[in-house]
């Protein structure tokens, strides 16, 4: 990184200073080459600010201490939180080398702090002495998290241990960064160019995104198959060519497996090994129970009786399905077995028999205003939220669009941002982050989230259709961005979505059960040409059809699941990573016929920093609160009902993690649920 620069003023340059338009950075201003003396200044002053607090002489108090520590590194804040945004969504070379150069560094960085004995004994002092503070509930939890974080951190280790373990917070975060980005590389990189003839069976939508694709990637009058997610997924349900469906297939499952420079086996194989190194060195059996330790599930042992109650009945339900897809298959004068490139083609041939109508027949009414209108209006309805587009305010790219959040009484609530569309610069998935948090210490600051995506690009003019799949994650980010939107809490590190991993998916699943409330589709689901409402008979078949396929989605999400479970479970990391993830799943008696949803890979979840590892089981975890959750709404005969709502804003968006998740969701419920609802949710009940 380049040495300190006088000439970087933090109070105004513009990655820390935030004086554009609506209180967000000056994005125009920004250029690449100023992320790395930034970075340097920014990094400077927190530690100046760190060391401050530890060498304070005064006795520690709630303020001196607690609330400084919380307040101190905004310029590192803010232009961390520019700089991880550019490098998921729009990333370029000079980007992904300072990526490689910050995060160790910023690993370094925050190590220093967690092992600050000066400053870890006055957190001590008032973790010994909180029960004669007098603390609110919520500054008690602040401090309860602030000292086991500390702690965590190896504040307690002696000397050669802290060593150590910032040795391998560094190398972590080194992997984990070149993770990443070899998987952007391999998806960016490839590209299948197709002509009219190959394109049989593929409905016009999907033919333009393939023609928008072919087109950015200078070959106009083509078509491209690129590696997004939104063009693989339909591509495989209707392109009639079997061949060019196990290309595709095989090129997306192999994301981060291709050899050379991108390849990520070595990057797994070191990343567990610097995992349970770190669990023994803090004191735990194995990484899981260390990850485990400040969640809802509290250890493997609960993780895996959940997922192990799911897995024997999605197999069976496949096992069904697969027979089904089979004599279709057949029935086209086909005899080779079902394989992972044919289920999502037959699945849509067998979904057209049960239901009378297939996926394609939806696009036309779920366009990508009409859906994010939607979610809108839902947020309006639930929570009297508003949202007001500012066109012209420039983002970090210029599909960004950027809202104006209201509470019902007009004040300002916040600002969303939303950068749909796909582009080689953007990592794949979908994702909610912020710039910054809400909260009300030190004269508070308003909450500005962001959703981005990976929608295929519709042809210059043309509104973006969405397939189910894509308008259901949609509402998932945007039930997210509620989380961060809707925050009410005094701490900073409590705000939003700063809650246990498995408590974090809640609000962002529940909110897409609104997606097909009957109200909710007869107001926004309207065709693209003609404006009338998705007919009542389509929505119902659509909402019908919702279990259907239930075996395959649950099989593909649960074995990778099972895979980062059985990875981080174990006191020693495997020698060979993709051998133990073929032999797991082989253990498990995984159908061949259908792939892990995420190959470890390309696992970014789990490998590209330590978010989800061992911790991808959360997504059903939380589906199990979810489906309960919404059933209060059922119960209460009405999915707008304003009481239900008012708990529900105050206990699970607002509440961030300013309480335990258990006891904000039985004072939302009443109770704590059972997986049953979940089990009929997804049909396997």
């Amino acid at each position: 990184m380049a040495s300190p620069s006088s000439a970087v003023d933090l109070e105004t340059h513009p990655l820390t200073a935030w004086n554009g338009p609506a209180g967000l950075p000056a994005f125009e201003h920004i250029e690449d080459d100023a992320f790395a003396p930034v970075f340097e200044a920014a990094l400077a002053a927190h530690a100046a600010e760190i060391d401050a607090i530890a060498a304070d002489s005064a006795a520690p108090t709630i303020e001196n201490t607690l609330a400084a520590l919380e307040l101190s590194g905004q310029a590192l804040s803010r232009v961390s939180a520019i700089f991880w945004c550019r490098a998921g969504a729009h990333t370029n070379e000079t980007i992904r080398a300072l990526e490689r150069d910050i995060a160790p560094r910023m690993a370094r960085h925050f190590s220093r702090i967690t092992m600050n004995e000066a400053l870890f004994g006055k957190l001590d002092a008032l973790h010994a002495a909180r029960a004669d503070l007098r603390l609110d509930p919520e500054t008690a939890r602040v401090l309860e998290k602030t000292w086991k974080r500390f702690v965590r951190g190896g504040a307690r280790l002696d000397a050669r241990g802290k060593a150590r373990l910032a040795e391998i917070n560094e190398e972590l975060a080194t992997l984990g960064a070149r993770f990443g980005q070899n998987v952007l590389a391999d998806e960016s990189g490839w590209a299948l160019f197709l002509e009219e003839a190959d394109l049989a069976g593929l409905p016009a939508s999907l033919k333009a995104a393939m023609a928008e694709a072919a087109q950015s990637r200078g070959r106009p009058g083509h078509y491209a198959v690129t590696l997004s997610r939104s063009i693989v997924e339909p591509f495989l349900s209707f392109s009639a060519r079997r061949d060019l469906r196990e290309k595709v297939l095989e090129a997306f499952l192999r994301r981060g497996e291709n050899g050379g420079e991108t390849d990520n086996a070595g990057i797994v194989r070191d990343t567990l090994r610097l995992r349970a190194e770190k669990a023994r060195l803090l004191g735990f059996e194995n990484y899981a129970a260390y990850k485990l330790d400040d969640t809802m599930a509290k250890t493997p042992e609960a993780v895996m009786a959940l997922l192990e109650s799911v897995w024997g009945k999605a197999c069976e339900k496949a096992a069904e399905d697969e027979k089904a897809l089979q004599r279709i298959a057949a029935g086209e004068g086909h005899n080779h077995a079902i394989a992972p490139w044919d289920w999502r083609y037959y699945a849509e041939k067998l979904r057209a028999e049960r239901f009378a109508f297939d996926e394609g027949a939806l696009e036309p009414y779920l366009t990508l205003e009409n859906v994010t209108t939607a979610a809108f209006d839902v947020a309006n309805r639930l929570f009297g939220l508003t949202f007001e587009e500012r066109p012209g305010i420039a983002a970090w790219h210029e599909d960004v669009r950027v809202y104006e959040v209201r509470n019902a009484d007009g004040s300002l609530r916040g600002l969303f941002l939303a950068d749909p569309f796909g582009r080689p610069s953007k990592r794949s998935g979908a994702w909610m982050s912020a710039l910054q948090t809400g909260c009300r210490l030190g004269g508070g600051r308003m909450p500005i989230v962001y959703n981005v995506m990976n929608f295929a690009r519709p042809p210059s003019g043309r509104p973006a259709l969405l397939s189910v799949d894509d308008a259901r994650t949609l509402f998932h980010e945007f039930g997210h961005a509620l989380h961060g939107l809707l925050s009410d809490v005094s701490w900073p590190s409590v705000s939003g979505t700063a809650v246990a991993r498995d408590f974090v998916e809640l609000p962002s699943q529940l909110f897409e059960h609104w997606f097909t409330v009957p109200e909710v589709l007869a107001r926004h689901a309207r065709h693209v040409e003609t404006g009338a409402p998705m007919p009542a008979d389509l929505a119902e078949k659509m909402r019908a059809a919702r279990t259907f396929d239930a075996g395959f989605a649950t099989v593909e999400y649960a074995a990778c699941a099972l895979v980062d479970m059985a990875f981080h479970a174990r006191s020693e990391a495997p020698e060979d990573p993709l051998a133990f993830e073929r032999e797991t799943l082989e253990a498990l008696r995984k159908p061949a016929a259908i792939p892990m949803r995420h190959r470890t890979p390309h696992f970014l979840h789990v490998f590209s920093g330590d978010g989800y590892s061992a911790g991808y089981y959360s997504y059903m975890w939380s589906e199990v609160l979810d489906a309960d959750a919404f059933r209060a709404f059922e119960e209460a005969g009405d999915p707008f009902d304003p009481e239900t709502a008012d708990r529900l804003r105050r206990y699970i968006y607002a509440a961030g993690g300013a309480a335990d998740p258990e006891e904000l969701y039985k004072a939302f419920r009443g109770r704590l649920p059972s997986p049953e609802a979940m089990m009929q949710k997804k049909g396997l009940a």
